[in-house]
């Protein structure tokens, strides 16, 4: 049976009102049976970071380490998204990082299983809680780590290879960049490893430069959010 969704009030009168309506929907989702991602899985891998957050960053499903753990991009892939991150003067805990798939799809194979994209089916059934996720964060700026949650923000339109790096204005957010996911540049062979890998991180360098700027428009017309 799946988990009834919460009705979301707004506007939320202050941070504190923000983070316990985020711990609601976070509890909720917990209980999720959506699609039949949670019989496979270990648990529920919601989003984390401040519920105040300028910068919401998305990427597509839990792997391994994220099935264990239950935080998002903290196996490889999330090493590297820190390494982009630090070297980009950005600060992971004043992010918000989630996916659009909050269980891990995989296949049998190996010591623990193989990741697998997310069938169109449970992004769909995962989709209110991405929704109501960034409904209570309400983010100024989004990054889309790869096709997938481009795809979700931008529109089924858009095109990685085509439009990767480039500013776009959604409902969402007012600034959206979509980049390559840190996963697909560790599995590239030696040749294009080093290529793909500073595009990612010249755009999460992109992704902190608007950050500082509407962190300074912010400061000047006295809007208060979680700092980097």
């Amino acid at each position: 049976m799946a988990v009834r969704q919460l009705p979301l009030e707004q506007p939320f009168k202050g941070a504190a009102e923000r983070e316990r309506a985020l711990e609601q929907v976070r509890r909720t989702a917990a209980r999720c049976r959506a699609c039949p991602l949670w019989e496979i899985g270990t648990q529920t891998v919601f989003g984390v970071g401040p519920a105040t957050a300028r910068l919401v960053l998305i990427g597509e499903a839990p792997g391994y380490q994220e099935d264990q753990q239950g935080m998002p991009f903290v196996g490889p892939a999330g090493k590297l998204l820190d390494e982009a991150l630090a070297e980009a003067g950005l600060s992971r805990p004043g992010v918000y990082i989630t996916n659009i798939v909050k269980h891990r799809p995989w296949v049998p194979g190996g010591a623990h299983g193989k990741n697998r994209p997310p069938r169109q089916s449970e992004i769909t059934a995962c989709r209110p809680w991405l929704a109501q996720e960034l409904a209570i964060v309400r983010p100024r700026i989004i990054g889309c780590l790869g096709a997938l949650a481009a795809r979700e923000i931008l529109g089924k339109g858009f095109r990685l290879t085509e439009q990767r790096g480039q500013w776009f204005e959604a409902e969402a957010a007012p600034h959206v960049l979509a980049t390559i996911h840190p996963s697909y540049v560790l599995i590239q062979p030696h040749e294009s490893h080093d290529r793909l890998r500073a595009h990612l991180f010249s755009d999460l360098r992109r992704i902190a430069e608007r950050y500082r700027q509407v962190a300074a428009e912010e400061a000047a017309s006295g809007v208060l959010s979680a700092e980097c």
